[in-house]
Order: C-alpha cells, then structure tokens, then sequence
C-alpha cells in the first residue's frame, strides 16, 4: 500500500493556515494530474517525463511560496514513481518546512516570523547536508521558498516601523534579496545598511557576498577585508554564498580551524591565499586605533591565556593590517621586521607561510 504524504501532513497544513492569518502570502494553486481510482500503478509503465513536469512544477509553486500546492503537486509525483529518491528528497525537505511553519505562525509580528523562517533556513541547512547529495533543482526551489517568505514577513511591517529601523530592516531585506537571486536590488538595499552602519561586519560582509555573486569582486574582497578586521566572530557566515568565501572557508576547515575562533581565522587565512587582496590606506587616527587594538591584544594574551584561542588569529590579522600599513606609507622597513618579529614568535607556521 501506497503511504499519501499529502495526507498524512493535510492537519499540519490545516493548523498553520489558521495561524498565520492576515500576513499569509498569497498562495497560488497549481493544477496537477491526479491517478484515476483503481490504476495500476505498479504494472504500468513509469511515465518519466509526467514525473519530471511535475517536480518542475512543485519546484515552481515552492518558488512562489506555495508550499501546500508543492507538497500536493509530490504527493501525486509519488503515486507515479514511488520510488524515484528526488521525490522522496522533496518530500523530506517539505516534512521539515511543514514543521517548521507551525513554529513560524504561533509568532504573531510579521519581523519575528521573518527571523524565525531565516533561523529554520540555517538549521535546513543542516538538514539538508544530512541527505542524500545532488537534487539541486529541489534545494533551489527550498532556497527561494525560505527567503521568499522571509522577505514576505519583513516587507508586511508597517511603513512607519521600516522607516524608524531603516538600516537594520535593509539589511535583512537585502539578505533575502541576495538569497532569493536577486542581486541587484539586494545590493542596493545593503549599500543602505552599510553606509548606515559603517563599522557593522554583518552588513559590510553580505554586502560583499553580493558583489561577489555579480563579479565585482574588487569591491568584494575590499568590503571583505573590512567585514572581518572589524568583527570576524559577528559575521554570519550561514548567509554568506559566494563561491569566492565558500572556497576560503574550504581551505580554513582543511587546515584543521575549528570551534569558536573558525571565523577569526577567515581573515588569516585570506591574507595569506590573497583572497582579500585589495586594500586601503589607513587615516592617522585609524593607524593609531590600529596600534593601540594590537597593545590591548597582547596584553590579553599575556594576561588570560584561557582566551589565547581567539586572541591569536585576532592578533596575526592586525598585525598584517599594521604590516600592510608600513609598507602603504613607506615607513622604515625596521618597523615591518619588529612586526614580523612578533608574528614568528606568536605562530612560527603562519609566519613561514607568510614569509615565503
């Protein structure tokens, strides 16, 4: 006997449409074919291309934030193959948006819902790793399902809360910008949040993630560098997509950073690929921050070794900032060897890979 995912799940879609209420987005429907009663579904013949309109269009019902129309638009796929692994994926990846739009609508503001179906998108993330590997047409069709709807909840706020809160609300509508494919506009909403909140890494990083994702990347790995001296550890790298960071975050697991202090390594390891390579000078009194960051840094470190895993790759960042200083003002090449110096008796590996 056949098991009907549609229907095991119809009372999970039930509960989440009485509690999403007034900011539902508005569904689509999607017509599909339906097995007549009494088909033989076992003897006949696969029909392999009616099983691949269908994935294609529950994929675009997904897109359209439909998820009730897709899950019914699988569940009749599934009554045709009910073996083919894409639709059983699809069907497991929409088990886990079913459950997890029943959290999304017992939240009652439109901004927490929107938080809570990014905070589901990461933990999706995860989800989906766990799975069989390939299906991109379906995880696509997730992806822009999860940032749709995001961006449906953040842009149903009243005018005069996105007004009071601009930056903030760019930012995460530039992110579901970016995450739905639409780079452009995304850009435009975080070069907003950026020259709003100039010292803040998030914006700064997604920004850079942007420009990455339409090739203009000398602005990308200038905004990169910032994003990560400023505050590896408040950059969200679970939002970050460009295959540019998503190599770099490759090689920084591959030389075994873990834990706490993986992001505080990202920067290290970009200056020392030549990932971040497009730098700027430093004004006086950011050279002099500069300096005085480095002296509280070392002090630290000889004072509560407990944190010497975040205060290392913290420190062998500023001290290629400060090296990359020197070098831009053409100070004497002695101030450049003390600060080598330095970086060989904190961590003679990365000194050797610098050096060389």
């Amino acid at each position: 006997m056949r098991i009907n995912f549609f229907y095991i799940r119809k009372a999970s879609f039930e509960v989440y449409a009485r509690r999403i209420g007034s900011l539902s987005p508005p569904w689509r429907e999607y017509d599909s074919p339906t097995i007549e009663a009494g088909s033989d579904i076992i003897d006949r013949p696969v029909d392999t291309s009616s099983v691949s309109l269908l994935l294609a269009n529950a994929y675009e019902a997904l897109k359209a934030v439909d998820l009730d129309a897709a899950a019914r638009i699988l569940d009749d796929a599934l009554s045709i193959e009910y073996e083919n692994p894409e639709i059983l994926f699809a069907l497991k990846c929409s088990a886990y948006w079913v459950e997890g739009l029943e959290r999304v609508g017992a939240v009652a503001n439109a901004f927490e819902r929107g938080e809570v179906v990014l905070l589901l998108w990461k933990s999706f993330n995860a989800f989906q790793g766990r799975l069989e590997q390939g299906f991109e047409p379906c995880r696509y069709a997730f992806k822009q399902f999860a940032f749709r709807l995001a961006l449906f909840y953040y842009r149903s706020l009243p005018s005069e809360e996105m007004e009071s809160h601009r930056a903030e609300m760019a930012l995460r509508i530039g992110r579901c910008l970016k995450g739905a494919g639409t780079y452009d506009e995304a850009i435009r909403e975080l070069t907003i949040a950026a020259k709003d909140r100039r010292d803040d890494p998030e914006s700064l990083a997604e920004l850079a993630d942007a420009f990455a994702l339409v090739n203009e990347m000398r602005d990308s790995k200038a905004l990169f560098r910032e994003a990560f001296y400023l505050g590896a550890s408040r950059v969200d790298l679970d939002f970050l997509e460009s295959e540019m960071i998503i190599r770099l975050l490759a090689k920084v697991r591959e030389a075994g950073r873990e834990g706490l202090a993986f992001a505080e390594w990202i920067p290290v390891y970009a200056n020392l690929l030549g990932v971040f390579s497009v730098k700027r000078e430093l004004k006086a009194v950011e050279a002099g921050k500069l300096r005085q960051s480095i002296y509280q840094l070392e002090n630290e470190l000889r004072d509560n070794a407990e944190d010497r895993a975040l205060v290392v790759p913290r420190l062998i960042n500023r001290y290629f900032w400060l090296i990359d200083h020197c070098i831009a003002s053409r100070e004497e090449r002695v101030k450049v060897d003390e600060v080598l110096l330095k970086l060989r008796l904190l961590d003679p590996q990365i000194h050797k890979q610098y050096t060389a």
